[in-house]
């Protein structure tokens, strides 16, 4: 008996102990539970706690601007301190947003106590140019702009052995070589091709030409680059535009512009309309941001910080690793786009009548609407698909093509063409002249 129970000894000790690990197992599930529970609570007061710093920064931004619309500028000049603490460029797309329009609303509120307003300058530096490039690498936006307008010239090229292309704002010409590529695909290549492009450095410029120069020597293609330092609406008459060797009539001219709020381009909107006339390009391709530049401050802030919190969340989704690269973006070119719209923009302080939307603009000054239903569709279509994250939208309407994050549009792109009464008034306006 007693060795039968000094053999069962360790029966009952590994159940035992077999129960003890059951228990701690159990109580170590429980803890594991519960710490989930907590990590998942503690996760959604961070999200609680962002939400709520960005409507507190939404609610100081707003009082502030109107502040500022009132002229009450020291309740301004307070309560951007206090935006300032809550606001940072590297935190969540709410907090950078804030950071710049701040950084904006300081300059608005500076620049109204000393009564003076610097004209949108254009800023031509590397930095710039480098932060262009990655905004190119991150965002469809800008491969839109390009790839939807070249489709169109292609298309409205057909035919044509001498090509002149005016950019009136070609900065680094990013644009351009992926026409030339399809213009020496096609089966005749064009006899000559001449690129004018607008800007506000000729040393930008003269790099630019030699860029697109070499570009087309490697597709031997025939090429001229006439660089142009100014702004379209001060282009006296079409002939510095045009050239000399538009004394012949078979050079087919297209015009492009993309538009954007780094600086001024046109100089005079009512200079560039006069122009467009007189040019009477066979093709002119616009892309617009879906912002607008008129009305009273407080109307065009709340617009801008709409449209720029649409975009610094597009480009919160689609940085993934590159948040360097998102940095520069939107400090290099996006701060100062909102800088340049609130702090400067508007047209009683820069005493410069703005066209709110072109296309209405240019159908009163003569020209129709060309669709871009089609080949230019179809391959922003295939652009858009190539990105892995969603949000992008794609819209035709009235011929146009506008491109959009989630419910709003962002970019408008469009094609015109000059009508007959268009050359009808330009024969009466030279008349009257002469």
């Amino acid at each position: 008996m007693k060795a039968k129970r000094a053999a069962s000894m360790p029966d009952d000790e590994e159940k035992a102990r077999g129960k003890r690990l059951q228990l701690h197992g159990s109580a170590s599930e429980h803890e594991q539970g519960l710490l989930a529970v907590a990590a998942v609570e503690e996760g959604e007061r961070v999200v609680e706690a962002a939400e709520t710093r960005g409507l507190r920064l939404l609610r100081l931004l707003l009082r502030c601007a109107e502040a500022v619309a009132m002229d009450q500028l020291p309740e301004a000049r307070d309560m951007l301190q206090e935006v300032a603490e809550l606001a940072s460029p590297f935190g969540s797309s709410p907090e950078r947003v804030a950071a710049y329009f701040g950084d904006a609303l300081c300059a608005r509120v500076l620049s109204s106590y000393l009564g003076a307003y610097s004209p949108l300058a254009a800023a031509q530096s590397r930095r710039i140019s480098s932060a262009f490039q990655a905004y190119n690498a991150l965002s469809p936006l800008v491969k839109f702009s390009h790839f939807t307008a070249n489709k169109a010239i292609l298309q409205a090229l057909d035919g044509e052995d001498h090509v002149h292309v005016i950019d009136l704002d070609i900065m680094q010409g990013l644009q351009w070589p992926g026409l030339f590529h399809m213009l020496a695909s096609r089966p005749r290549r064009p006899l000559s091709l001449r690129v004018t492009g607008l800007g506000a450095s000729l040393d930008v410029l003269e790099a630019t030409g030699r860029r697109l120069a070499d570009f087309a020597a490697s597709l031997g293609l025939p090429f001229e680059f006439q660089p142009i330092e100014g702004k379209i609406g001060h282009v006296a008459d079409t002939t510095a535009l045009l050239g000399p060797r538009h004394h012949h009539h078979r050079e087919a001219t297209v015009v492009h512009w993309m538009h954007h709020c780094l600086y001024d381009v046109t100089g005079s909107d009512v200079g560039t309309v006069r122009l467009l006339k007189s040019l009477r390009p066979k093709l002119m391709t616009i892309v617009e941001q879906d912002l607008g530049h008129s009305g009273d401050f407080l109307g065009r802030f709340v617009e801008a910080l709409h449209y720029y919190s649409a975009l610094f969340d597009a480009l919160r989704d689609s940085a993934g690793a590159a948040e360097e690269e998102r940095h520069e973006v939107e400090r290099q070119l996006l701060g100062a786009e909102i800088r340049n719209i609130v702090a400067v923009g508007g047209p009683k302080r820069t005493g410069e009548v703005r066209v709110e939307r072109w296309g209405d603009e240019l159908r009163r000054a003569g020209f129709r609407p060309v669709s871009l239903a089609g080949s230019p569709a179809a391959q922003a279509r295939l652009l858009i698909g190539m990105y892995p994250w969603k949000g992008y939208t794609l819209a035709e309407e009235d011929g146009c093509l506008k491109l959009g994050w989630k419910d709003l549009s962002l970019l408008t792109a469009s094609s015109w063409e000059p009508t007959e009464d268009c050359y009808v008034a330009v024969a009466e306006q030279k008349r009257h002249d002469s």
